[in-house]
């Protein structure tokens, strides 16, 4: 991809182009930044198991030497218990055959006294014997403890060496994402001008409203007068609507997928939409090598673990979602590389794949083999009713005016459609930081916009990040983040701050963005590029809210 954005950005004479790929791989960006943080968190956790490992070994080994030196002393213990009772009963054979010769000699009072020291004698003897049997248990339980810790080292020293494994893996996958972000980077930072100016010049084509659009199904994510909205109190508030989920926007939606099919549209059409192309019939057998798991058959296991699309849906989208993942691991497999089994990839799950639902199983079997050639088959959730690789993801194909109520991921009813994001993951009942919704104040919202003062007048600038950042790290990033008060002495410097917003109305671009914002402030009204203005938002919007689509919207309450 970073050479793709070098070659159809920068040489580009499209400002078209140039628009799509500098937002694209800003896009991208973000989203391998995101991925190799959970890559390091990951390898955290592997060497954090190889030293448990380690240790447990340790531990074992340092068993087995003791009962090694258990053993020795038991062994020799029982040695001369051994040679004590083979004394005592060759003393005991002796004197009673010697009782034998002499019985005819002795006296009543000696032989009663001679009989009494042989029956001592065998008592002893017999002790002896009890001794050195308990003796042979002990040592014959010691020598069971040592084969089960050896077994047991063998498989601490086994389940190390997997640990490792991994620890490896991931550790050059942090090195290529580390070089891929550098890389990456370097063609985002040579775009960032062209883009700022190209997104300001632009100045869209309409202006939309949302009420006819699906709700948010996560709590207090909705906007006002929709069953998810939570009041937040009196005054001005704001807050940053997205259209569509946090994704790379590229290839086939899948709520988009489940519309179409739930419209009548067959899998090959929907793959068509979405891809611009059919699938072919390849010979898919054999086995793909999957991270963790080794070499697993191809079709008739991996793919029937493939857990990317709710089993309920409709036949025809699941077929779809069949051809597009097995046109993903394809590559994987002809190449002979091995496959993740996250997000980063496609997510794999072993306990679907030992017992799949059935509408899942007929999807991959009906369309064993089929596969489509020459294009990359990313596919994501919800986009927002827009894809960079096919544009606008509606009834009619276009954008404009009411364009949520034409957009099939609508239709299909997708919670993300159009959402406020104030939890740290998509799930609702992650982090919020103390918040118990997304809406700003007046005063929050200012200071945001005293953040992108500051950016746009002096550049880059490490204080400007969340307030909170450090009783909620994002990312495992802390810092020593401007104040409200630092932040607007830091913006009069540069013309005066913002105390207050009082509106805000929204223009979005006819290639899937929002292009421009106007606020109505204590320094009267303020245009700003929507790319500037959701850059200082992510940057400094306290907790965990945050803008992740470059379509999004601003309300106010």
């Amino acid at each position: 991809m970073a050479a793709e954005c070098r070659k159809d950005c920068v040489n580009s004479e499209s400002i078209d182009e140039l628009v799509r790929c500098a937002n694209e791989c800003s896009e991208v960006l973000s989203l391998y930044k995101s991925a190799n943080l959970n890559n390091k968190e990951t390898l955290k956790t592997f060497e954090t198991q190889v030293k448990q490992f380690e240790q447990m070994v340790g531990q074992a080994a340092k068993q087995i030497a003791d009962l090694e030196k258990d053993i020795l002393d038991r062994e020799a213990d029982l040695g001369v218990q051994k040679v004590l009772l083979g004394q005592r009963v060759r003393r005991f054979y002796i004197h009673q055959h010697s009782y034998s010769v002499l019985t005819f000699f002795l006296t009543a009072k000696n032989s009663s006294q001679f009989m009494r020291s042989l029956f001592y004698q065998q008592l002893a003897a017999n002790e002896d014997k009890k001794a050195i049997e308990e003796l042979g248990r002990k040592l014959t339980q010691l020598q069971k403890d040592q084969k089960e810790l050896e077994e047991r080292q063998a498989w601490l020293t086994g389940k190390k060496g997997e640990a490792e494994k991994q620890a490896a893996f991931f550790q050059a996958e942090i090195k290529k994402a580390e070089d891929y972000i550098g890389d990456l980077s370097a063609v985002v930072a040579s775009l960032t001008a062209k883009q700022k100016s190209l997104l300001s010049a632009r100045s869209g084509s309409f202006t939309s409203s949302v009420g006819d659009v699906p709700i948010s199904f996560i709590p207090c994510s909705g906007p006002p007068g929709s069953p998810a909205f939570c009041d937040p109190g009196g005054g001005d508030w704001f807050a940053a609507f997205c259209f569509g989920a946090w994704t790379h926007r590229k290839g086939m939606s899948q709520y988009g997928a489940k519309g179409r099919a739930d419209a009548g549209q067959s899998a090959e059409q929907i793959l068509q939409a979405y891809y611009h192309k059919t699938s072919v019939n390849k010979d898919t057998g054999g086995t793909i090598s999957v991270s963790g798991y080794g070499d697993l058959n191809f079709e008739d296991y991996y793919l029937l673990g493939i857990a990317e699309m709710p089993s309920l849906w409709h036949k025809e989208a699941l077929k779809a979602q069949a051809i597009a993942a097995r046109s993903y691991a394809y590559r994987y497999k002809a190449e002979g590389r091995s496959i993740c089994t996250t997000e980063s990839c496609q997510v794999f799950s072993k306990s679907k794949a030992d017992n799949p639902p059935s509408a899942w199983r007929e999807a991959v079997l009906e369309t064993r083999g089929q596969v489509i050639e020459d294009v990359v088959t990313f596919y994501s959730s919800t986009t927002g009713g827009y894809l960079t690789t096919s544009g606008w993801d509606t009834i009619d194909g276009q954008g404009g005016e009411g364009f949520a109520s034409r957009a099939w991921e609508s239709k299909a009813g997708t919670p993300w459609f159009y959402s406020s994001w104030f939890t740290q993951t998509y799930n609702s009942g992650s982090a919020k930081c103390g918040r118990s919704h997304p809406w700003l104040s007046s005063e929050e919202m200012a200071d945001i916009l005293n953040a992108r003062l500051v950016l746009s007048k002096q550049g880059n600038d490490e204080r400007i990040m969340p307030i909170t950042i450090n009783q909620c790290p994002i990312g495992g990033i802390t810092g020593n983040p401007y104040s409200m008060d630092e932040l607007r002495n830091k913006a009069n410097e540069h013309g005066g701050a913002f105390t207050g917003v009082s509106s805000v109305s929204v223009v979005y671009s006819n290639d899937g963005f929002t292009s421009s914002l106007n606020f109505g402030t204590n320094k009267g009204s303020v245009n700003i590029s929507g790319s500037e203005f959701k850059q200082a938002f992510n940057l400094r919007a306290p907790g965990h809210i945050a803008i992740r689509s470059p379509l999004f919207n601003i309300e106010k309450k």
